[in-house]
């Protein structure tokens, strides 16, 4: 099977860095802020980012399957975390370091805690408000108290980033949308 031909749609209102290793066909949304030094791989099937996300420095998102990855608006891809699930819903946080395999779908408000390694021997959906902690990748259900309060951070911290990254690296620019 041939590896699919490099595309690249970068909205208008997106900072996406220069040296940011983008391959395959792949879409980034409005206010969307990808670091220097990201992986963003669609091997066999595209890949679409939503708005207002936030892909920080040495992460890796990969799409392994033919179907396509869609990530979610204002999810927080941390630090050295790779990700290669097929579906992530909206607001999620994928801490520094995690490992998420490509069996786990994300929905909505969920957490992947720093260092953790997801790998699941079946696909599983995780539902709303899932925190997965520890060395054991132990899980809660979150109440969504104080959910407020973090999209406001979130908000600000990507407000900043859109200031600011363009001030000190060089900016890739797509086909618009």
């Amino acid at each position: 099977m041939a590896p699919i031909k490099d595309r690249f749609t970068i909205h208008s209102k997106a900072v996406v860095c220069q040296d940011v290793d983008l391959r395959g066909e792949i879409t980034i949304g409005s206010g969307t802020v990808v670091h220097p030094k990201a992986t963003i791989f669609a091997i066999t099937g595209p890949i679409v980012i939503g708005a207002n996300c936030i892909i920080e420095e040495a992460v890796i998102i990969i799409n392994r399957k033919k179907e396509v990855m869609r990530i979610g608006d204002e999810n927080l891809f941390e630090i050295g975390c790779r990700v290669e699930c097929p579906s992530i819903g909206d607001f999620n946080t994928i801490s520094t370091r995690a490992r998420v395999h490509y069996t786990l779908r994300l929905t909505s408000y969920c957490v992947i805690g720093a260092g953790c390694l997801v790998v699941l021997p079946e696909e599983e959906v995780l539902e709303e408000h899932t925190v997965i902690y520890g060395p054991a990748s132990e899980r809660r259900v979150w109440s969504g108290r104080g959910h407020i309060q973090e999209l406001d951070l979130r908000r600000k911290h990507s407000e900043y980033l859109r200031e600011t990254l363009p001030k000190f690296n060089r900016l890739r620019r797509g086909d618009g949308a």
